[in-house]
């Protein structure tokens, strides 16, 4: 995890890649949890069984919403932000979902800071965020995500 001591400070990362965070579990249960929480409970999602049969994936795998879902908890696991009173996620730009993830893989996230501009009691940072499946030859999720940080 990497410490940034204040806003002002962040800006020395813009155009760099600032951090990697540490690995995640999506299991069977957050999967279905997740499947419970937005009533989308497609069985290639929430039944092995089936899914093992019938997916081309030949197992479950996670929702694309849930692996974007879990952005804010790989930034927490990656970048520490000091003096903050508050960060607000505002949306996204742009998002693809590059590959799937499996049940029971584990994911992390790897931010470059595309952007950080000045507003009204804080900036407003444009993160780069590609979501790697461990042993995966290519990313699970790209997104540019926007996120205002309160001073």
């Amino acid at each position: 995890m990497i410490e940034v001591e204040s806003v002002e400070k962040l800006k020395e990362f813009v155009g760099r890649e600032v951090a990697l965070s540490e690995w995640v579990e999506v299991s069977q249960e957050r999967v279905d949890a997740f499947a419970e929480a937005t009533e989308d409970r497609q069985w290639i999602h929430t039944d092995p069984e089936r899914a093992a049969r019938e997916s081309p994936f030949r197992r479950t795998i996670a929702h694309g919403f849930l692996t974007l879902s879990l952005l804010s908890e790989l930034m927490r696991l990656a970048v520490s932000l000091k003096g903050l009173r508050m960060g607000v996620n505002c949306g996204l730009n742009r998002v693809r979902f590059v590959s799937p993830v499996p049940a029971g893989s584990r994911v992390r996230g790897r931010f470059t800071l595309n952007a950080l501009e000045e507003m009204r009691g804080g900036a407003q940072a444009t993160w780069e965020v590609t979501v790697e499946r461990e042993g995966g030859d290519k990313p699970a999720c790209v997104a540019e995500w926007l996120v205002r940080y309160y001073v």
